[in-house]
């Protein structure tokens, strides 16, 4: 599993995806399927994506990856999770078929979200990419959008260490004569998105030459609201959104845009479809951890935001947000250039460093004496739960509190609080 032990688990190539293809006799072909790639925010266009469709009535399959608490988590219908005896009868199954050829633990699991979305007749699907784009697993499907959402420098070791050779790996999802939208004007990776498009007469919409949305309010009832302006002229009014991280303001405007192209395909999405969607993300489709408020006085919030630009997000939703004095619990996967991380977080701050319930943590007192070089002064603890209970006896009722740096912190921390809910 590559999200337990990072680069040893990683199948470079499609041989064993086309092996498991035709196997299971292209499942993914019954189904009309979105495909979603970048660096950050693609879970999250991913599920609103997922919201609108099944608001426009349509059978709407989801797969992402990783999960943070349940494995089915990254293969739902209708927001609905695959049944633990399909999961458990799969793999018996087929078991002799994937001991003959050693397939990786994603690749089967993409063969059961297909097998699964067959199975439960869905009429499209949305399916974000693992890890790249070009030799995914999840490359197998034709689908009849890609959307890359922007590319940052994450999971170099395998991608390329520059912007354009990350931005080559996630171009291997356009398709020839499929359109492509380009979530966010970049200027050393929109070419690369051209000339990959050009070469398989792809048409490249860029999302923010499309839409804007400068800011966002918080409503009484507690959504973030929008003003989406198209050609300078507000276009989707008050829209609101169930999920309240800044960053998904440029998530928004790459879904709004990727309904344009949807609705361009012979695909029923209505403006009341999008509006119902987007405010009922979390609802409709079970999405958490992105900007996650757990509770009030004081302020206790996670975020998944794992790699410098998604960090960088985070830290800007921070410095708007009223607070007495920060809290901040930070744990780390080994191979992330926490450098380029550390050198962005705030000085003013408690820092609480801890490692992760997975192999591939980063130790916790190596975290600590790194961040030390960077005046980031704090006391390192061997699990999340002691981090936070140390910090919630510290924070008063008007300071924040947030968890962040991995999916894996953030499932550590939601698991040991319902088990403290639920002892």
């Amino acid at each position: 599993m590559y999200q337990r032990i990072g680069k040893l688990a990683y199948r470079s190539g499609l041989d064993n995806t086309f092996k498991l293809d035709e196997y299971f006799n292209n499942p993914h072909k019954s189904f009309k399927t979105i495909h979603v790639a970048g660096t950050n925010g693609k879970g999250s266009v991913s599920h609103m994506l997922a919201s609108v469709l099944q608001e426009a009535g349509y059978n709407t399959g989801l797969y992402t990856s990783p999960h943070l608490l349940d494995f089915r988590e990254r293969i739902k219908v209708n927001g609905n999770l695959i049944s633990k005896k399909f999961v458990i009868e799969f793999i018996h199954s087929h078991k002799p078929f994937f001991e003959s050829f050693n397939p990786s633990f994603f690749e089967i699991s993409v063969f059961m979200a297909f097998s699964w979305f067959a199975q439960k007749k869905v009429d499209v699907a949305v399916i974000e990419v693992g890890l790249g784009g070009r030799l995914d697993a999840t490359n197998v499907i034709s689908p009849v959008l890609s959307v890359i959402t922007n590319i940052g420098k994450d999971h170099v070791e395998i991608l390329g260490d520059t912007l354009e050779k990350i931005a080559f790996e996630k171009a291997g999802i356009i398709k020839s004569n499929t359109p492509v939208i380009v979530g966010e004007t970049q200027l050393q990776t929109l070419p690369v998105f051209r000339q990959v498009a050009a070469s398989k007469h792809a048409t490249v919409n860029v999302a923010d030459e499309a839409f804007k949305i400068e800011y966002s309010l918080m409503s009484a009832d507690g959504y973030q609201v929008f003003n989406a302006k198209r050609q300078g002229e507000i276009y989707y009014p008050n829209l609101k959104c169930g999920l309240l991280g800044h960053y998904q303001r440029k998530n928004t405007v790459t879904a709004l845009a990727a309904f344009e192209q949807l609705k361009k395909t012979g695909m029923k999405i209505t403006e009341k479809h999008i509006y119902a969607g987007i405010r009922k993300v979390i609802i409709n489709t079970g999405l958490s951890g992105r900007w996650q408020i757990i509770r009030y006085n004081p302020n206790v919030i996670c975020d998944t935001a794992h790699n410098a630009e998604g960090l960088k997000q985070v830290l800007q939703q921070i410095a708007d947000t009223p607070h007495r004095h920060l809290h901040l619990i930070l744990g780390f996967v080994n191979d992330k250039d926490i450098h380029e991380i550390l050198r962005y977080m705030p000085a003013k701050a408690s820092y609480y460093y801890t490692r992760l319930t997975v192999p591939r943590t980063m130790n916790e007192k190596d975290l600590a004496a790194a961040a030390h070089q960077y005046g980031l002064q704090g006391s390192s603890f061997s699990n999340v739960q002691e981090a936070f209970d140390t910090a919630n006896g510290i924070a008063k009722h008007d300071d924040l509190m947030i968890i962040t740096g991995s999916n894996f912190l953030v499932a550590d921390f939601l698991r040991s609080i319902t088990k403290s809910e639920n002892p």
